[in-house]
């Protein structure tokens, strides 16, 4: 009863990094390649190998120092790179690249005040 608890808690666990992993993979695929170049970081195209190999060990060969190298390859991203992307891009709210609904071309507009 404890071993088969204790196994299921392993795969919960594998199975929660694996999708952290590929939230990652997607937000990396989703981003312009200029940004990480602004943002001082590694390419787009070595970020999507870095975590696409990171998904794919997970997937592949489940032993617990891989994951756990693949874990930290996608917590370097999600906590040094993704913040970086965001102050480059200007955040992710909105649509606009953070602008507000009454910022003009040259700055917020004040109504003629």
């Amino acid at each position: 009863m404890f071993y088969e608890t204790f196994m299921s808690l392993w795969f919960y666990l594998f199975l929660a990094l694996l999708l952290l992993s590929g939230y990652a993979l997607i937000h990396a695929a989703l981003q312009r390649e200029d940004a990480f170049r602004a943002a001082d970081k590694q390419t787009k195209p070595a970020w999507l190998v870095i975590l696409g190999v990171s998904v794919a060990v997970q997937l592949a060969i489940p032993m617990l120092l891989l994951v756990l190298a693949a874990t930290v390859a996608t917590i370097v991203y999600l906590v040094d790179v993704r913040p970086a992307l965001r102050a480059v891009t200007g955040g992710g709210g909105g649509g606009r690249g953070g602008w507000s609904s009454s910022d003009g071309p040259y700055g917020p507009y004040n109504g003629n005040r």
